[in-house]
């Protein structure tokens, strides 16, 4: 089931508000348990085959976490070993878990590419939202072993776990953050404040998804497919498909978090922030402060801190680096398009580290060099965005062939000698025959409209920085939305137009990995 579908919208999101208020008049746990049981429907919408599976993952990863919380709590020497070894005994069952579904198939075809064997594995179908449910459990193990977890709650765990707003793409939650939330009586009591501060919200990334996001795959797809077909694109049409694609995966992503956000206010529960203008970013540190925040900073807690981190010389910060976005490539695909994306990310990561330690710089920057450092950041952003797109890295040379004038300069017909009327015209691209259908008109006005949206607009948790729209504490804007007639009719227009366009249910990006 799809937040951008109208049976999600007129059908399933009414009728678990109301379950979950009519029963949390009477009972919380019984009402907890209602929306627990609404998560697991939403989650079997899509292959009830995973609904046992994740029931065992819940149940395996809760037991654990008693077992853990018990031994440690024993305060003595046998105990803390004991507590430590059943911790890494259970993240290791929750990474075989992880592995096997996510990554057999594709270690076994490698295998016999390389050994030139012919081992045959059922294919495996990984299954929606096992990254993010299996980090945010193995986050509670590591919390309770720490001593972070106070409350061992079947039923809240389980809220906690297939929580629908974050389940199938994050973000990844804490139980530190949502426990106290569950157990609070406020989040029982209908709050109309809070359902209309997170009904905004929804449809401001709602209009993202649909307005913007599924229009500009519409310009992104005939290249890449073009190009998958072995298409060699030139100079100009190369640019268009990458830069499409990453406003393409900015708006998806991005709405699909603001609707996350917006989903869980409803229910009087505040999520985590999970993207805050990436592409506003100076420099790649910042950007991935800014890009799933929430992923990173798991990579950075439970990887890149135990691996070291900054602690052991530059040459192992470096190196501690690269391992963990390499990883974080992988995670978000068996592929090695993808250890190729994580394996940029960290290259200019490295570099930018190095450049602040080369010049003492920490990183802040105003005027013109703020400028300069988001354009760049921008560019090397869209230039790693091909082989995370990209289905092979086939494709994905050819792609940066294109980007580098490699297959010819070449623009559109007509469009040398009419740059005046470049508005007006209705050429459109040649030479890939996917490309017929990228009006050269639509696709100059939408890439800029599109990037002065990213760049001249506030985000959703700007607009509604008064109401503290997320777990994080935002910085009130100027510029934000208030409860009032106008900006109600705003969005209810706002709405109405991105509900005439759902003419077509296209999934998130994100739920591919």
């Amino acid at each position: 089931m799809l937040f951008n579908s109208y049976v999600f919208i007129f059908c399933f999101l009414p009728i678990t508000l109301i379950g979950f208020f009519l029963l949390g008049r009477t009972s919380h746990r019984l009402a907890a348990l209602w929306l627990a049981a609404a998560s697991l429907f939403f989650y079997g919408w899509w292959d009830e085959r995973y609904v046992g599976l994740l029931l065992a993952s819940i149940a395996f990863n809760f037991g654990a976490g008693f077992l853990i919380g018990r031994i440690k709590g024993q305060h003595n020497g046998t105990s803390a070993h004991r507590s430590k070894v059943l911790l890494g005994s259970a993240i290791t069952v929750n990474l075989i878990f992880l592995v096997y579904f996510k990554y057999a198939n594709f270690f076994v075809d490698n295998l016999n590419q390389l050994t030139g064997s012919a081992w045959t594995l059922a294919n495996v179908v990984l299954p929606l939202g096992i990254s993010f449910f299996t980090f945010t459990q193995i986050a509670f193990l590591v919390d309770t072993y720490q001593g972070k977890v106070k409350e061992f709650n079947l039923v809240h765990y389980a809220l906690f776990v297939t929580y629908f707003p974050h389940l199938i793409a994050g973000p990844v939650l804490h139980h530190k953050q949502m426990m106290p939330q569950f157990r609070h009586p406020d989040t029982y009591r209908i709050s109309l404040e809070n359902f209309n501060i997170g009904l905004t919200i929804f449809i401001i990334g709602l209009a993202k998804k649909v307005l913007l996001a599924d229009q500009f795959a519409l310009y992104a797809n005939p290249v890449f497919n073009a190009v998958a077909l072995g298409g060699e694109p030139k100079l100009f049409e190369a640019w268009i498909g990458a830069l499409a694609y990453a406003l393409q995966l900015y708006f998806d992503f991005s709405g699909y978090s603001d609707m996350a956000i917006g989903l869980s206010r409803m229910f009087n529960v505040k999520l985590p922030l999970n993207f805050d203008s990436p592409y506003k970013a100076p420099n790649i540190i910042e950007f991935w402060r800014r890009w799933h925040m929430t992923l990173s900073t798991f990579l950075r807690d439970y990887l890149y801190v135990p691996l070291g981190g900054s602690r052991k010389g530059v040459p192992r910060r470096y190196a501690n680096l690269m391992l963990t976005m390499l990883l974080g490539g992988l995670w978000h695909g068996a592929g090695w398009t993808f250890v190729l994306w994580g394996g940029l990310h960290g290259v200019y990561l490295v570099i930018n580290h190095g450049w602040r330690k080369l010049t003492g710089s920490d990183g802040s920057a105003t005027g013109w060099r703020a400028i300069a450092g988001i354009g760049l950041t921008f560019v090397v952003v869209v230039v790693a965005w091909v082989p995370f797109r990209a289905p092979d890295l086939d494709a994905a040379l050819r792609m940066w062939a294109g980007m580098v004038g490699a297959n010819g300069v070449s623009l559109p017909p007509g469009l040398a000698s009419r740059l005046p009327e470049i508005f007006s015209m209705r050429a459109v691209f040649e030479g890939l025959t996917p490309l017929a259908a990228l009006a050269t008109r639509d696709v100059l006005l939408a890439i800029p409209v599109g990037l002065a949206v990213v760049w001249g607009l506030p985000n959703a948790q700007q607009w509604m920085s008064q109401y503290d729209p997320a777990w994080d504490p935002v910085p009130v804007s100027r510029l934000t939305w208030r409860l009032s007639k106008g900006h109600g009719v705003a969005a209810g227009v706002l709405f109405a137009l991105s509900l005439l366009m759902l003419t077509r249910e296209s999934a998130f990006l994100y739920f591919q990995f």
